[in-house]
């Protein structure tokens, strides 16, 4: 790749024809095409929604089909890991694709499988906001959310190699028992990937009691557990920025506000919120008065974007 094209977004059609070609797919016509995107707050999952859609159009265009809709995931996110050089995950993907309105996705990477979960069944009446910066994220290859993931990984391979786990993941300890032993082993010797132990150990801990919370309505819960992670990203996976907290810091004070938290890879982009349906007028005042107050650099870039839950990929025909 030139110069020109290796720091752009013409990485993704490019990445996506090198992994259908690599995977089998015969891929021999191209296509004209015009890509708007209006996913809010800094761009939150901009990558993913990109490789998704241009995968399933060379697909298309190409009268290629995958065999099953996890294939989609999977190459996709081979594009971004083997082509582009991010090291993502699967979950953007995953959201994207299988998104139902009004639902959570809900995704079990033991078994792939996907479940739909009730957001807030008779709870009162709430908002999801997107709290964008305004700042420019450049992409996961050139964030500190990379050096967490490979700090992680190598904190997992040491951790197998010496006995504690099965797999070099970190997400293996799930025992209090375990976790305390490796905290007193560790602790000393590697502090920093211990912090990172701790907020991956309990982040799994509190999923499923937010999960809990979403069927249950209690919306309450689930804003705190939102807050609480928030929290442990800022000082435990240290992956956080100083806009995305000013965001989360000027929320908190207004009242009706759940939770809120980074989003997204860290650094830059986006931070995010639950608040009460009818104080959503309320949160907008409060940002506009102070984030350009302490953000002067980004005064005419933020926004506030109230957000919906909608359905995933659809194919919209004879638009033009």
């Amino acid at each position: 790749m030139s110069d020109e094209v290796v720091n752009t977004w013409f990485r993704f059609p490019w990445g996506t024809d090198f992994i259908l070609q690599r995977a089998g797919f015969k891929i021999t016509e191209g296509f004209d095409a015009v890509v708007y995107g209006n996913i809010p707050g800094g761009g939150m999952s901009r990558s993913a929604s990109l490789s998704v859609n241009l995968l399933l159009t060379f697909l298309e265009v190409n009268g290629q089909k995958v065999e099953k809709d996890f294939d989609v995931v999977e190459l996709t996110q081979a594009v971004e890991n083997d082509y582009v050089g991010s090291p993502c995950g699967q979950l953007d993907q995953i959201m994207i694709y299988f998104a139902k309105a009004g639902m959570g996705t809900h995704f079990d990477p033991a078994t792939n499988n996907i479940k739909y979960v009730p957001l807030g069944a008779n709870a009162e009446d709430f908002c999801i906001v997107g709290l964008d910066t305004g700042t420019d994220r450049p992409g996961l290859d050139k964030s500190t959310y990379k050096v967490r993931r490979q700090e992680c990984d190598e904190f997992g391979a040491l951790l197998k190699e010496k006995g504690y786990i099965q797999k070099p993941f970190l997400a293996e300890i799930q025992d209090d028992a375990l976790y305390q032993k490796v905290l007193a082993d560790f602790g000393a010797s590697h502090p920093d990937h211990c912090k990172r132990l701790t907020y991956i150990y309990h982040s799994q801990i509190s999923f499923y009691k937010m999960l809990e919370a979403w069927r249950n309505g209690d919306i309450a819960t689930v804003g705190r557990i939102f807050r609480e992670d928030g929290v442990g990203l800022r000082d435990e996976y240290v992956i956080s920025g100083p806009e995305l907290e000013t965001m989360c810091d000027i929320v908190r004070t207004v009242p009706g506000v759940y939770g809120e938290r980074m989003l997204g890879g860290g650094d830059k982009g986006a931070s995010g919120c639950l608040v009460r349906a009818d104080q959503v007028e309320a949160l907008q005042k409060a940002v506009d008065t102070a984030y350009p107050r302490s953000r002067p650099d980004f005064a005419d870039k933020y926004a506030v974007h109230p957000v919906k839950v909608c359905d995933g990929v659809r194919v919209f025909k004879n638009v033009l």
